[in-house]
């Protein structure tokens, strides 16, 4: 069963369903198995809930070496993801480990799974930077990162004001990205990338646990 069914099969009667039906959602909102009984005139049943929420989404825009690198942390810490580079030289020859490769920026809608949506372009460069921040933010991410400083960036911001963004939504862009952890390297980089993404995920602070 998911949060708003359909249900898969039976327990055997409608008012059982429905009983469990009621109780997944908690069990969702607060992860954890649960054990729950259910009793009806014909008899009486144990049901085991246990959760397996949905991998949250990541979109890596942009086939750079970081990006590449990003696919490969962040599949690893459990996030599902979709790269999207709409220049096709950039894809020609090379394999990228991802969940879904998109070729087209409006491809990325049908792509989106879920409501828990994080996403990282790394090329500011890229032609399409406005076009995907603009379709992303009305998906309202969780994050939002572009990937440079703001030198580099605050033009890409600006168009987006120009375009209606609103000032809210164009400060929730997160620019440059990642955790400061002093990398130069595009592993290195890609590695304070995701693991900003888990903090923003788990709520942590990104901090030394010694020094708190």
């Amino acid at each position: 069963m998911s949060r708003a069914g359909p249900l898969a099969g039976t327990l055997g009667c409608s008012e059982f369903d429905a009983a469990a039906l009621a109780d997944a959602a908690p069990a969702l909102d607060e992860g954890g198995p649960r054990l729950r009984t259910y009793t009806h005139e014909l008899g009486t049943v144990e049901v085991h809930l246990e959760p397996y929420p949905a991998r949250p989404t990541l979109v890596v825009a942009g086939a750079t070496p970081v990006a590449a690198a990003v696919l490969e942390w962040a599949t690893a810490v459990g996030f599902r993801t979709v790269l999207v580079e709409s220049r096709a030289e950039r894809l020609r020859g090379s394999l990228w480990d991802a969940d879904a490769v998109l070729d087209r920026v409006d491809a990325l809608e049908g792509a989106i799974a879920g409501d828990e949506i994080y996403a990282v372009l790394t090329d500011h460069d890229a032609p399409d930077v406005v076009d995907l921040c603009a379709l992303l933010l009305r998906r309202e991410p969780r994050y939002l990162g572009l990937m440079g400083s703001r030198r580099h960036t605050s033009h890409h911001l600006e168009a987006l004001r120009a375009g209606g963004a609103s000032e809210a939504e164009v400060a929730s862009i997160r620019t440059p990205v990642g955790l400061d952890l002093g990398g130069r390297t595009a592993a290195e980089i890609a590695l304070s990338i995701v693991a900003g993404l888990v903090a923003v995920r788990r709520g942590g602070g990104g901090a030394w646990k010694d020094t708190g």
